[in-house]
């Protein structure tokens, strides 16, 4: 028996020159160059993969963003990925991480109903934007569903669990979890590959779906910028480093004698 997969992928920054919008503390997206979140496009990969490897599985992928988000649900498509949703409206905008893995777990509820029974969610590890992690383990959270972090392989996997390896810092854990759940990768899980051309083409010509709050039967008050209990108390691009101070001396005795009377002079011995 196939299983059926969902991806969250999220639209960010191709650039590390992003501009902060001073009132709210978020970044201004737009008229800037975008792409995929690095680390989501080994989850794509990884929910490919699986795919191929359960004969009648599917996976679908979804995102919460603007209208030039549909974009990178094209890309997904064109590296495997067999249908998009795409969520978007005005009302999800500023969300936080609270918000955010709120309106994806209720366009995972809606996929479930339109689309059929999902087995397991896939997310990268963090973004590259917020790099806070919170969104796969937020996710499971909203769906009540067991969620683990860092899984670097996925072993046995049927429609009803799924054996993972979690990536520690001493170590591996192996760990054997029902379904459905949801699992954030890390890049060691596996290589992304590159689109193909009849993967293009299939992305060219999909249909894309679009649900707004409405669609999706959402509680206003867990949404955007209003729905959101986490604020940005501040924002700054940190100021370029100055060159250091180099310590002069003809021997490797002077050099040290004048760092000590540098440090002393400083104050800092």
């Amino acid at each position: 028996m196939g299983i059926h997969i969902v991806v969250c992928i999220k639209q960010t920054p191709a650039s590390t020159n992003v501009q902060i919008d001073p009132e709210t503390g978020t970044l201004k997206r737009e008229g800037s160059d975008a792409a995929i979140n690095p680390f989501d496009e080994f989850a794509i990969e990884e929910a490919v993969r699986l795919k191929e490897r359960i004969p009648g599985s599917s996976v679908s992928a979804l995102t919460m963003g603007p209208p030039k988000a549909e974009d990178i649900l094209r890309d997904a498509i064109a590296r495997g990925c067999d249908q998009a949703f795409h969520i978007t409206s005005r009302a999800f905008a500023g969300s936080d991480t609270w918000a955010t893995s709120y309106t994806l777990s209720k366009g995972i509820e809606k996929i479930s109903q339109e689309k059929g029974a999902v087995h397991l969610v896939l997310c990268g590890k963090q973004t590259n934007d917020g790099d806070t992690g919170h969104i796969g383990p937020g996710v499971g959270a909203w769906l009540d569903w067991p969620n683990v972090a860092y899984i670097r392989k996925v072993d046995e996997i049927d429609d009803k669990h799924v054996v993972v390896h979690r990536l520690m810092e001493d170590g591996v854990d192996v760990l054997d979890m029902t379904l459905p759940a949801v699992i954030s990768v890390v890049k060691e899980i596996n290589e992304p590959r590159v689109a193909s051309l009849k993967g293009k083409m299939n992305a060219k010509k999909a249909v894309i779906a679009k649900w707004d709050e409405n669609a999706l039967g959402c509680d206003p008050a867990s949404i955007g910028l209003k729905g959101s209990p986490t604020v940005v108390a501040r924002s700054f691009v940190p100021p370029p480093r100055k060159g250091g101070e180099r310590i002069q001396g003809a021997t490797v005795e002077e050099k040290a004698k004048n760092l000590v009377d540098k440090l002393q002079e400083m104050k800092l011995i």
